[in-house]
């Protein structure tokens, strides 16, 4: 019946394709039913190429053999190919001992397991989403470093509070936190604030937990050993080390280098037109005042434009300023973009 109505709407006038779409069916299930075949395989048709059983239970008997049972298809099929000898291809074999539940973690290294992407954490405004981290601060002398504490506004870019000290702790970690609430004033609520860091013990250490929870700060972990997750703060340690004035040499004292990290913080707070929030200070946009800025770049540009318009083939640079900042974001499928 529904052959005969696809005859008919065809007959009529209709597109093949999109009678198809109206029953719920595709061409190509309908090409099959009028015998209209390419030789590809469906879901119901056996390969060609398929092993028999009687190759599949060769390639179980060679994987399962004194001589190879504690070796993995990839260190097989090679010792095989040097004898002259073909079984199965690498892909083969493991295909077959997955259907035979035979392929299983062996060995004293730990089971790997799938690491979860951290949740994304969107700011819209300062005091929403942080960043921070511990960077080496080598010192003159070899094997010997310096531990510098750094927090990051993720929206604003501006560095909220540093600390440079001779070890790493989850004690000093909660004393730069502390200090931070403090410095930041009354007006400020961090309650809701989320804290992003990697897997250190400093940050996930019982002193440093515990400060958070008193002041409301949400603790966010990146995966063990993805610096990709904790992009703001690793870029920002990018800049500081290629700073021109950062010595290469290291540090003759840990005054030194916290003399040093003042200036750095100062200059890239206050002098630093950042390229990620629309060459604006990260200190301007933090307290709102590259509104008025970037309106003023705009308003330059209109006035040049109208006593050059010939200069300029479509628009003027934009001068916009990015409204949200989003930390770890998740990846969107087309519905998902649509909606959104």
């Amino acid at each position: 019946m529904i052959r005969t109505l696809l005859d008919e709407a065809v007959a009529a006038g209709a597109r093949r394709w999109r009678a198809c779409e109206v029953l719920g069916l595709s061409v190509r299930t309908v090409e099959r039913w009028d015998g209209d075949d390419d030789g590809r395989h469906g879901p119901n048709r056996v390969p060609a190429n398929k092993f028999s059983e009687a190759e599949r239970q060769a390639v179980i008997s060679v994987a399962t053999s004194v001589e190879f049972r504690d070796l993995s298809p990839s260190q097989i099929v090679p010792i095989l190919a040097t004898r002259g000898e073909y079984v199965g291809s690498e892909p083969t074999f493991y295909r077959v001992l997955r259907a035979e539940d035979m392929q299983h973690h062996r060995g004293r290294s730990r089971t790997p397991t799938a690491r979860k992407h951290p949740r994304e954490h969107v700011a819209h405004g300062p005091w929403q989403v942080a960043s921070w981290d511990i960077t080496y601060l080598r010192s003159h002398l070899r094997g010997e470093f310096f531990y510098l504490y750094l927090i990051e506004d993720v929206w604003s870019r501006k560095i909220l509070g540093w600390a440079v000290h001779h070890e790493e702790s989850a004690d000093l970690s909660a004393a730069l936190i502390e200090r931070i609430r403090n410095e930041a004033g009354p007006n400020v609520n961090l309650v809701g604030w989320v804290l992003h860091s990697d897997n250190g013990g400093p940050m996930k250490g019982a002193t440093m937990l515990a400060t958070l929870q008193r002041l409301g700060i949400v603790p966010s972990l990146s995966r063990p050993s993805v610096s990709n997750d904790n992009p703001f703060i690793e870029s920002l340690f990018g800049t500081m080390k290629n700073c021109p004035t950062y010595p290469s040499g290291g540090f003759a004292s840990i005054e030194d280098a916290r003399a040093w990290v003042t200036l750095f913080v100062a200059w890239y707070n206050e002098e630093h037109q950042h390229s990620g929030i629309g060459f604006v200070t990260p200190a301007e946009r933090h307290s709102g005042a590259d509104i008025e800025i970037l309106a003023a770049r705009r308003v330059t540009y209109e006035r040049a434009r109208q006593r050059h318009p010939e200069r300029w083939a479509r628009h003027t640079r934009p001068w916009a300023r990015p409204e949200t900042v989003t930390l770890n974001p998740e990846a969107r499928t087309e519905d998902n973009r649509i909606a959104s």
